[in-house]
């Protein structure tokens, strides 16, 4: 037998020929150890973890993007196609997908959740400003990476998202026509916009990303990583300066006192993805994409989907207001939060106004998520009947005007006792409120988003579906 001795003298031997060759300790590992502040004599902690496992759900991503950008056709009529393969048939296909599919949404997470520490943290203040807007930019640019992959699946959710956002971008004030022209790759939605929003997704925008992580990275480690914030020491502009590098010298080297939490944090959300992906699979696909199926009642991510409730809830004269006004106020704050308090307290508790700006923001999106799962706007336009004890002992006029009632699709937009749809008022006690002729009135004529049904009914089924509604007490 042979013996290799000194093998597990390798590594050691290849890491000090690398080291020496390419110079390693007078730049990579000067990165890596530079000084973590300690305030008061407590170093920074688990909070501050949220962006290195930001970083390590990006790679995931970018790795995981190869790998279906090898069977994935970037055309109308093979797209839905060869994610249909990659999903189904492919080796290791559904696990990948799914990961780049969970790994979207985790990304998003933690990216809203990084930048709510750092604002509640009061990270952003002197002489940080600059890192925090890096970091805002590298929001936008995630928020548009999910959104031009969705439209890579090529069903009816990502077709007509893009369409929905067309629309809102002509919305636009002077740049209107232009903007949607941009977006779409021409007049309507088709194999080039499937193009663009490829080369997009695939190529632009990653590349941005490259680039902003780099500049975020040189930041924090040029200015230095934030000490914990403490009630009662406000950032003071003259003084702060030399008070952090006196927290640096009685610091901590980042690798590997420090690093050791972010790499923990890393491996986690990056195994937790892989478990999810691997225990849930690709998530299935839509109906192909088919531009004259106008009731597809299509919906975005879920991350997207407090916005579509929000479009779907507002009146329609203030659509345009709120379709411009919103985004722009949202990301207008954003990037002047660190040049209009550059200073003054970062403890939370001594920030009452930017706790409210995180908690109402978040539970009023965190409602309308939930609205926009549950799409009580969405009429009901197949299947469903009304409950047994609604037509039980009808007479022979209200018994048509409930069969009426389902087939004119009053039943997709109205409620009774729980069964129809809740786009429009609950008619389960109609008559209690509401006179003959005022649901006469109110079929013929609509009002408040109901259409007119005078056309479409004649004078006796008009007669016989107010009866039914009058048997609604």
């Amino acid at each position: 037998m042979i013996r290799l001795r000194g093998i597990g003298k390798i590594p050691g031997a290849i890491a000090s020929w690398l080291g020496e060759r390419f110079e390693l300790e007078d730049s990579l590992m000067a990165v890596l150890r530079h000084p973590v502040p300690r305030e008061l004599e407590r170093p920074v902690g688990w909070w501050y973890v949220l962006g290195s496992a930001t970083l390590a759900i990006f790679v995931m991503q970018v790795v995981t993007g190869v790998g279906l950008a090898m069977t994935y056709v970037p055309a109308p009529n093979s797209a839905y196609d060869s994610l249909q393969f990659i999903s189904h048939e492919a080796t290791l296909g559904a696990v990948v997908r799914g990961m780049h599919y969970f790994g979207a949404g985790a990304m998003v997470i933690l990216v809203l959740g990084h930048m709510t520490q750092v604002y509640l943290f009061g990270s952003f203040k002197f002489p940080r400003e600059a890192t925090w807007l890096t970091g805002s930019l590298l929001l936008l640019a995630t928020l548009a990476m999910a959104f031009t992959g969705q439209l890579l699946r090529w069903d009816q959710d990502a077709f007509w998202a893009v369409v929905v956002a067309a629309e809102q971008a002509a919305r636009a004030p002077l740049i209107g026509e232009w903007l949607t022209r941009l977006v779409v790759a021409g007049n309507n939605v088709g194999g080039a916009t499937l193009t663009r929003f490829y080369a997009t997704h695939v190529f632009l925008i990653p590349a941005a990303v490259f680039g902003l992580i780099g500049i975020h990275l040189y930041l924090v480690v040029k200015r230095g990583i934030s000490e914990p914030p403490v009630a009662g020491l406000p950032v003071d502009r003259p003084s702060y300066r030399a008070r952090y590098a006196e927290m640096l010298r009685r610091g901590i080297p980042f690798w590997p006192d420090s690093a050791w939490r972010d790499a923990v944090a890393a491996a986690v959300v990056v195994l937790a993805v892989l478990l999810v992906a691997a225990i849930v699979g690709a998530p299935d696909l839509g109906n192909p994409a088919d531009p004259t199926n106008v009731v597809a009642d299509p919906r975005p991510d879920w991350y997207f989907l407090g916005y579509f409730a929000i479009l779907a809830l507002i009146p329609p004269a203030t659509e345009a207001l709120v379709i411009v006004g919103l985004p722009l106020f949202a990301f207008t704050f954003l990037f002047l939060v660190p040049l209009l308090w550059p200073d003054g307290e970062r403890h939370w508790s001594r920030r009452p106004a930017a706790i409210a700006a995180v908690a109402l923001p978040f539970i009023a999106y965190a409602s309308l998520t939930v609205a926009g799962f549950q799409s009580p706007w969405v009429p009901k336009l197949e299947g469903g009947t009304l409950p047994a004890n609604v037509t039980q002992g009808l007479g022979d006029a209200a018994h048509r005007g409930a069969d009426l009632f389902v087939s004119k699709a009053c039943f997709a937009c109205h409620a009774i006792d729980g069964a129809g749809g809740r786009r429009g008022p609950d008619l389960s006690h109609v008559a209690s409120r509401m006179t003959r002729d005022q649901i006469t009135a109110r079929i013929a004529t609509g009002g408040s988003g109901m259409p007119s049904f005078a056309g479409s009914l004649t004078p006796s089924e008009l007669a016989d579906l107010t009866a039914f509604l009058l048997t609604r007490h």
